[in-house]
């Protein structure tokens, strides 16, 4: 018997696979690769909402979980995946600048704000007034670590490449059977499939595509992540990633012309050297309407779990809920009511 059957693997995935790595229990994965959300991201991790200059929900404890974490993955497959990378806000005109520093005197927005305010020295970029610099940022090279780690898995013929039956969960006294194999728990981290999930699709996951362009420009030359109303992200060898575009409305897995078209338009009005288009991705970020993560145990069943809906800010977050969920179904630990999925009770 299997101690695990995880479906999905993505950020959240991966992060509860590797719990159950650290824990030596026996596993096995299902994928089918049909949510892009994570393997699209720009892949920047910042503790910091740059809109309107607040910490993000417990980013401060989370950064602090994430990063050896990644750097632990990093050092396992041997990639490398962990870079640090400067993040510098924009901003449109002197009251911005104003209200940046107000908030770095916050007792912990201070430890990530860095209260100099930096001068524009790249000719290619319209920046009217000064930066304000994040500090602790940088960027996870989320397709690579992926991507090998699901090689790692195959090779220990731990990774299905192919579409979950939910037909085929037959529930058994005390352990779960999925064709054949029984195992003693299941955990859906499915992102926005969820919503085909029978188990779980009673629970609000909303969804929101995101579509970012990748550009080449050989003059520009930027070195660090750029946010104005939108991101440029530098990936090396005068590609960037611009982005993200947010809709509620769209579900389909297409790219857009539309998407596109509002990303070169907020784009033009701050880069001021040519560039060209040479790449187009979409992605369903699995988001709740509180805004919180979809972690816990089925209501009626104690064998069938669920970590999702972590939205933006999967990063720092996927790390953190995975081994919250893993010592809530080994150890009994309780869930916090902000993440327990059955804060939605109506099946």
């Amino acid at each position: 018997m299997l101690d695990y059957i995880v479906v999905g693997f993505g950020l959240s995935g991966m992060s509860f696979v590797e719990e159950l790595e650290n824990n030596n229990k026996t596993y096995r994965v299902y994928e089918d690769f049909s949510q892009k959300s994570s393997r699209v991201a720009g892949g920047l991790y910042n503790p910091v909402i740059l809109k309107r200059f607040t910490l993000a929900w417990e980013a401060s404890e989370q950064i602090k979980e994430a990063i050896p974490f990644y750097k632990s993955i990093e050092a396992k497959l041997n990639k490398k995946l962990v870079s640090e990378l400067p993040v510098l806000r924009r901003f449109n005109a002197a009251e911005e600048q104003n209200k940046w520093i107000e908030a770095g005197d916050k007792p912990l927005l201070g430890e990530f704000l860095c209260p100099e305010l930096i001068r524009n020295e790249n000719e290619h970029l319209d920046i009217p007034f000064h930066y304000g610099k994040v500090k602790h940022t940088g960027k996870i090279d989320i397709k690579t670590m992926l991507s090998s780690y699901a090689a790692y898995l195959e090779e220990k013929n731990a990774f299905c490449n192919q579409p979950f039956e939910y037909e085929d969960v037959v529930v058994k006294e005390g352990f779960i059977e999925y064709r054949g194999v029984p195992c003693r728990h299941i955990v859906f981290a499915e992102g926005f499939g969820l919503k085909k999930n029978p188990f779980f699709n009673y629970l609000p996951l909303l969804g929101n595509k995101g579509e970012y362009i990748v550009i080449r420009s050989l003059e520009l030359q930027l070195k660090e992540a750029v946010k104005s109303s939108i991101f440029i992200i530098p990936l090396g060898n005068d590609l960037y990633k611009v982005g993200a575009t947010y809709n509620n409305e769209d579900k389909s897995a297409e790219i857009t012309i539309t998407a596109r078209e509002e990303l070169e338009k907020k784009l033009q009005k701050f880069l001021k050297t040519p560039y060209e288009v040479v790449d187009q991705v979409s992605g369903i970020r699995p988001t709740v309407r509180d805004r919180r993560p979809l972690v816990g145990t089925h209501p009626n069943n104690q064998n069938i779990h669920v970590l999702n809906g972590l939205g933006s800010r999967g990063i720092l977050i996927a790390p953190s809920v995975a081994k919250q969920l893993y010592a809530h179904i080994e150890l009994g630990v309780s869930l916090s009511k902000e993440i327990d999925s059955n804060r939605f009770d109506t099946l």
